[in-house]
C-alpha cells in the first residue's frame, strides 16, 4: 500500500454519498447484515437446546452450569466488541470482518462437537467474541460505505435482522429437538451446524465488498481510497445507476497511521461528553427493557399465567416478528421525518405503553394473550428505537473512533442493561408479587422516556447529512 503524508483534499465522501440505491448496496446489506440474523438464530437455538444438554446422554449440564455459559457468551461478546473495536479503528474494516466472521464459523462449528461442559463453554465464549466483534466492525462498514440518504433506514433495518434470526432459530428448532427426526444427541448439534454453514456462504460473499474508502483516505492510503470508490462506482453505472452526478463538496484531511487511544478517550469524554451520555442512555434504556423481558417472558407466564412450559415458545414467536416488522415498516421515516423526532417519539412511545402495561399487569387485567399482544405493540416501537441506538452511537463520533464508540456503548449497555436486568427480574418474579413485577416494568418504562428526553437535548439531527459534517474527522485537524 502506499501511504500519504501532509493535507489532502478529497471528494471520497461525496462521491459515495451522491450514489443512487444499486445491486452494489444490496449485495452490502446481505454479505455484511447477516451478521444480527446470525446472531439471533444463536442466542435462540442455544435458549431452546438448553433443556436437552441437561439430558445424561448429551452434555449432562445442570441449572447452573446452562447460566453460567449463557452469562460466558455474554461476556465473550462484551470483551470481542472492546478488543475488534479498537483494532478495527487501527487495521481498517475489512481485515476485522473477515477476521471475525472467521471466529464465529470455528467458534460455533466446535460448539456443535463439544463434548463436556469445559470445551461448550469454551466455544460459547469464542462465538461470543466473534459475534461482539462483528458488531463494531459491521456497522462501521455500512455507515462508511451506504449514501447518506439511505443511511438510516438500512442501518435500522441491518439491525433488526436480529429478530429474523430469532424467528428461524425458533422455527428450526421445533423438528430438531424432536426426538422423532433425531437422535437425542444429534438435533442440537445440526443446529449449531447451520450457523457455521451459513457464516461460511457469508464469508465467501465478503470477497467482493471494499475496504471503507473513508477509513483509508484518513488513514494515509488515498491511492487505494480513489480505486476503491471508483471500482463502487463502475458497479453502481454497471448495474443500472447510469451515468452519475458530479460530487458536490471536498473535505481536507491530514492522514494519520494511528490515531492513539488518548486522543480517542479524549474526542469520546471531553469534547463529545454529551453525545457519549446520548449513546449511554439510548443503549442502557433498550437494552434493559429488551433483557427484563425477554430473559423472563417464559417464567412470567409460567408463574403468573398458567401457561404450561411446552406451550412458551407459542407465546415468544409473535414477539420476534413485532420485533422485525418495527424497523421495516418504521425505518424510511428515519431518513425522512428525521432522526431526532423518530428516536425521541419511538423511546417515549414505548416507555409510556410500557407504563400502562406495567400498571395493567400489576392489576392482573391480563392474559397470557392479551399481554402477548400488548408486548408486540410495544416492540414493533421499541425496535425501531433499540436499532437507531446503534445507529445513533455509530454515526455521531470522528471516523476514527467509530468502531470504538459502537463497541463502548454495546459493552456499557449490555453491562449495565443486559445484566442487571435478569438478575433483578428474576429476583422479582422469584417473589411471586405481580406488583413486584409490574414494578420493574414501571422502572424500563422509565428509563425509556429518560432516553427520550436525553435525545430531545442532545441529540443530534444527522438525517441525509454526511457522516463527515455530522462529526468532523480527527484527520481534518492539522
Amino acid at each position: 500500500m502506499s501511504t500519504t503524508t501532509g493535507a489532502i483534499q478529497t471528494d471520497i465522501p461525496a462521491r459515495i454519498d451522491r450514489l443512487p440505491w444499486s445491486r452494489f448496496h444490496l449485495m452490502l446489506v446481505i454479505a455484511l447484515g447477516v451478521t444480527w440474523i446470525l446472531d439471533g438464530l444463536e442466542v435462540t437455538i442455544i435458549g431452546s437446546i438448553a433443556p436437552k444438554l441437561q439430558d445424561p446422554r448429551t452434555l449432562a449440564l445442570t441449572d447452573q452450569d446452562v447460566g453460567t455459559i449463557a452469562a460466558m457468551y455474554v461476556a465473550g461478546a462484551v470483551l470481542g466488541a472492546l478488543m475488534f473495536g479498537w483494532l478495527t479503528d487501527r487495521f481498517g474494516r475489512r481485515i476485522i470482518f473477515f477476521t471475525t466472521l472467521a471466529l464465529y464459523v470455528g467458534s460455533v462449528l466446535g460448539s456443535a462437537l463439544a463434548w463436556d461442559f469445559w470445551s461448550f463453554a469454551l466455544f460459547r465464549v469464542l462465538t461470543g467474541v466473534g459475534i461482539g466483534g462483528e458488531y463494531a466492525a459491521i456497522n462501521s462498514a455500512i455507515d462508511e460505505l451506504m449514501p447518506a440518504k439511505l443511511r438510516g433506514r438500512i442501518d435500522l433495518m441491518v439491525n433488526g435482522s436480529y429478530w429474523a434470526g430469532a424467528a428461524a432459530g425458533a422455527a428450526v428448532s421445533l423438528p430438531l429437538l424432536s426426538d422423532a427426526y433425531f437422535g437425542v444427541d444429534v438435533g442440537w448439534r445440526i443446529g449449531f451446524g447451520i450457523g457455521a454453514v451459513l457464516g461460511l456462504g457469508i464469508l465467501f460473499l465478503r470477497r467482493f465488498v471494499p475496504e471503507s474508502p473513508r477509513w483509508q483516505v484518513t488513514h494515509g492510503f488515498e491511492d487505494e481510497a480513489h480505486r476503491n470508490t471508483r471500482e463502487i462506482e463502475e458497479k453502481v453505472e454497471q448495474s443500472g445507476g447510469g451515468p452519475l452526478p458530479p460530487p458536490k463538496g471536498t473535505l481536507t484531511v491530514h492522514p494519520r497511521r494511528v490515531f492513539g487511544f488518548r486522543l480517542i478517550f479524549r474526542t469520546m469524554v471531553h469534547r463529545h461528553r454529551g453525545r457519549s451520555i446520548l449513546a449511554l442512555c439510548l443503549m442502557v434504556a433498550q437494552a434493559f427493557l429488551y433483557n427484563s423481558v425477554f430473559f423472563t417472558y417464559g417464567l412470567v407466564l409460567t408463574k403468573f399465567q398458567g401457561v404450561p412450559s411446552e406451550h412458551v415458545g407459542a407465546y415468544i414467536l409473535p414477539l420476534t416478528l413485532g420485533n422485525l416488522m418495527g424497523p421495516l415498516l418504521l425505518g424510511h421515516l428515519f431518513d425522512t421525518v428525521g432522526r431526532k423526532p423518530m428516536i425521541t417519539g419511538t423511546y417515549g412511545l414505548a416507555g409510556v405503553l410500557l407504563l400502562v402495561v406495567a400498571f395493567l399487569f400489576g392489576l392482573d387485567m391480563l392474559t397470557a394473550w392479551t399481554q402477548t399482544l400488548c408486548w408486540m405493540v410495544i416492540f414493533f416501537i421499541a425496535s425501531a428505537a433499540a436499532s437507531a441506538a446503534y445507529l445513533t452511537a455509530s454515526e455521531i463520533f470522528p471516523l476514527e473512533t467509530r468502531a470504538m464508540a459502537i463497541a463502548v456503548f454495546f459493552a456499557l449497555g449490555t453491562l449495565l442493561g443486559g445484566v442487571t436486568a435478569p438478575l433483578i427480574f428474576g429476583w422479582l418474579i422469584g417473589t411471586g408479587v405481580q406488583w413486584y413485577v409490574a414494578g420493574g416494568y414501571f422502572f424500563a418504562g422509565l428509563l425509556m422516556l429518560v432516553a427520550a428526553v436525553a435525545e430531545v437535548r442532545l441529540g443530534v439531527e444527522a438525517a441525509g447529512r454526511p457522516l463527515e459534517e455530522i462529526a468532523e474527522p480527527l484527520s481534518g485537524e492539522d
